[in-house]
């Protein structure tokens, strides 16, 4: 492994235990999907890689044999994996399918590879709800998703976008990212944010990403768009949560879930970066050699320095 970029869900089950506990029973298990490294040795048959390839991981392991998985929508599969064993990616090395490796072009760094995986989720959430040319967009959650929402917005033709977070460093870092108004979260009063955007968007946003999964969030998300809007769930909300449900219905707004990736979305991420489509590498704030692993997830969990994205650096470095 070389590079590993730590996720939302890494800090969640690191703290807080594995999520949905109900449909996959806790395990000892390490962390860390977003990678990408070297082919060290290959099994007898494998064509797809060779020794030596640069490659980024997807680490999804679907079944690939039933209904969700043949109409291409593998994230929903009901016996996907998102490791086998107990293998996570911040480690020096690991097993995987060589189906599951992607070889990178010479010109894109370990570090995109690693932006790859939560990249794909940004194209997915923006392809879900229906991002395209002239639409204004608001992301709420200025993390590495919410920051990769937003390239993929851009991508896709949104022509005015906004970032409401609740850490002003966070966005600080997101202004770095790319051209987009902020708004900093300073109450759990849905209403009240709500006023607060569309007075620095200018409009009430056609459709909301809410990377966060925190019910206040989705609580603003639904009084911040405008009727007939689309509100689009990215963040992994709490089991239960109180929202707003009679102003979406009156709003007639259309919610949508957002789970993982699916289609060819990893393979759409590759090409966005490859052709510099999409420019991911400001989304990186960060760097920790693996021995300081606690020491990085404890930066992400609280945004330390306005903390994007953190890349463990899995490599043995030199003395």
């Amino acid at each position: 492994m070389h590079s590993v970029g730590i996720c939302g869900t890494d800090i969640h089950n690191w703290k807080k235990g594995y999520m949905l506990l109900e449909k996959y029973p806790i395990k000892p298990r390490g962390l860390g999907h977003e990678g990408s490294g070297v082919v060290s040795a290959t099994g007898d048959g494998v064509t797809e890689v060779h020794i030596g390839d640069r490659v980024a991981i997807q680490p999804l392991f679907p079944c690939m044999e039933c209904e969700f998985c043949e109409a291409a929508r593998y994230n929903i599969c009901p016996k996907i994996a998102l490791w086998i064993g107990t293998g996570g990616q911040f480690t020096r090395y690991i097993v995987r399918s060589a189906k599951c490796c992607y070889r990178l072009p010479d010109h894109v760094s370990f570090e995109e590879g690693a932006l790859l995986e939560p990249l794909a989720l940004g194209l997915h959430a923006v392809q879900r709800s229906g991002v395209g040319i002239g639409k204004t967009v608001l992301i709420v959650g200025a993390g590495s998703i919410g920051m990769l929402c937003l390239l993929s917005a851009k991508a896709a033709g949104a022509t005015e976008t906004c970032v409401a977070d609740i850490f002003q460093g966070r966005l600080d870092s997101a202004k770095k990212v790319c051209q987009t108004s902020v708004v900093l979260v300073d109450s759990t009063d849905g209403e009240e944010m709500a006023i607060k955007i569309e007075e620095t968007m200018g409009n009430m946003p056609d459709i909301t990403i809410e990377c966060s999964g925190s019910e206040a969030a989705i609580q603003m998300a639904i009084h911040a768009t405008k009727p007939g809007g689309t509100v689009a769930l990215a963040g992994l909300a709490p089991p239960m949560a109180t929202i707003p449900l009679a102003i979406a219905t009156v709003k007639e707004l259309n919610i949508t879930c957002v789970f993982r990736y699916a289609h060819d979305s990893y393979r759409r991420a590759l090409a966005a970066v490859s052709t510099g489509t999409i420019n991911a590498k400001p989304v990186i704030t960060h760097h920790f050699p693996l021995e300081k692993a606690p020491e990085a997830m404890e930066a992400a969990r609280v945004a330390k320095d306005g903390a994007i994205k953190i890349i463990v650096d899995c490599y043995k470095q030199k003395e």
